[in-house]
């Protein structure tokens, strides 16, 4: 599968060092350890990965620097709502944590397409609620908030609740 060009938009340094391009299957297995290895996001299978980088490339953005994988935003857009982002996954490798990189992935993923983006956050996910409120603030874009699943609505033991976060209008 022939690979998409790199998505252009500025970023701040030592990020210019990395690409960013939509994802394409050979890249799944990659984000599933990402995400296995983050230990605090949910994983799912490696065959989850590999469809959504088939099925939901256009919506979503790998970094890497060079052939390494440093780091990925995974997206959709709901049937009812085309102009609004919803962010399903996102995770960075430890060596890019806390330069931003998830925000600036977030930034090329929505570019000037989408009026709003959303996504859920647990209360104790606070990389997520800092990366979506720095996310607003370089859009000079309200941030709201509402609960939308309790923990009652999980099957799984311990699984916190989790809250809508709703970004929006965006401008540039």
């Amino acid at each position: 599968m022939p690979r998409t060009p790199a998505i252009d938009i500025p970023a701040p340094a030592p990020l210019t060092a990395l690409t960013l391009q939509q994802p394409c299957p050979t890249d799944a297995t990659a984000m599933w350890r990402l995400v296995r290895d983050a230990r605090d996001l949910d994983t799912n299978s490696p065959h989850f990965y590999r469809l959504w980088c088939r099925d939901f490339a256009a919506t979503s953005v790998v970094a890497r620097d060079k052939a390494t994988l440093c780091g990925f935003v995974t997206g959709f857009t709901r049937p009812a709502q085309p102009d609004t982002l919803f962010m399903w996954q996102a995770a960075v490798a430890p060596r890019w944590q806390n330069i931003g990189l998830a925000r600036h992935l977030l930034d090329a993923l929505a570019a000037d397409q989408y009026r709003f983006v959303e996504c859920t956050v647990t209360p104790d996910n606070t990389a997520s609620e800092r990366c979506v409120r720095a996310f607003a603030h370089k859009r000079g874009a309200p941030v709201r908030r509402q609960p939308l699943f309790s923990a009652d609505h999980f099957p799984v033991p311990g699984h916190a609740p989790e809250v809508l976060y709703r970004v929006g209008p965006l401008t540039r």
